[in-house]
């Protein structure tokens, strides 16, 4: 079994978990250290946990509760692979705490479920401009409504929280070239991740990391149009960290990369017509 821990938060961890178990190979107790929820992404393998037993195939989610014991077998195919969120305390106590549902063990296919697992996934592997502690919490706050039966709506929002969501919307811009995360974002505005998270969306129509992405866009857009700096020194001033990230980032974005975009902004009538254009149009 392989572990590799692709995000720590204070409410939230994320790791890519990859086993090469077998069938014949022994099994082993193992138990929950948190709350938490494990999309099956490839593979298959079983579960004994709280007297029961269970299958997961991709799209399944394996569900921890603090404490439980679980043993995983392999009998049918070799190795599994999941992306897990481990959840904290307050987080769990935002979206939902039954103990009936967060000791159910596992939950099968489900659809609502693998949409966002996938969107987890491509998060985690930076082909979304959906932060994978965001999207990570969306995920397991849709277990809870799939699996509990019931709706979690957000109530109409009121004036208070229309200022809070914009102040927070001016907050990331003017800090959009710092290394900004949703903790952060939520405590300027005093409220808890989750929360933030849903509020600021449903007020704006993007998450808060959606929208910092794109105000590094559009501060990369004015630098690259004015073409003094280089696209490198671009990336890293408008607050990207990595180089390959901007610029498939920012492709995705505009349909060109940012050198073509350069060129675009100084007169290149090819470029701007029939790649820029099309981008727009699409």
């Amino acid at each position: 079994m392989s572990a590799t821990t692709l995000l720590q938060r204070p409410s939230i961890a994320v790791s890519d978990f990859r086993c090469s178990a077998a069938p014949g190979d022994r099994p082993f107790a193992e138990w929950h250290h948190c709350h938490s929820v494990s999309y099956v992404r490839k593979g298959s393998f079983g579960c004994h946990s709280r007297g029961h037993f269970f299958e997961l195939v991709a799209g399944s989610v394996l569900v921890g509760h603090p404490g439980d014991e679980y043993v995983c077998t392999h009998d049918h195919v070799c190795g599994d692979e999941c992306l897990s969120f481990f959840l904290a305390p307050e987080l769990v106590e935002t979206i939902g705490d039954r103990t009936d549902i967060w000791q159910i063990g596992a939950a099968p296919p489900l659809p609502e479920l693998m949409v966002l697992g996938e969107l987890a996934q491509a998060a985690a592997e930076g082909r979304s401009d959906v932060a994978v502690d965001e999207v990570g919490m969306l995920f397991a706050g849709r277990f809870i409504e799939v699996v509990s039966g019931r709706k979690r709506d957000l109530p109409r929002a009121g004036e208070l929280d229309r200022r809070r969501a914009v102040k927070a919307a001016l907050w990331i811009d003017a800090h959009s070239h710092e290394a900004l995360d949703l903790e952060r974002a939520a405590m300027e505005v005093g409220l808890r991740p989750f929360h933030f998270l849903r509020l600021f969306a449903k007020v704006l129509g993007v998450t808060p990391h959606q929208y910092l992405v794109r105000s590094r866009l559009r501060r990369a857009a004015r630098l690259l149009a004015e073409g003094a700096s280089s696209i490198t020194d671009v990336a890293f001033d408008v607050g990207f960290g990595d180089l390959s990230n901007f610029v498939r980032t920012f492709h995705r974005a505009a349909g060109v990369s940012p050198g073509r975009f350069r060129r675009a902004a100084k007169g290149d009538r090819k470029i701007l017509q029939e790649r820029l254009g099309a981008a727009v149009a699409g």
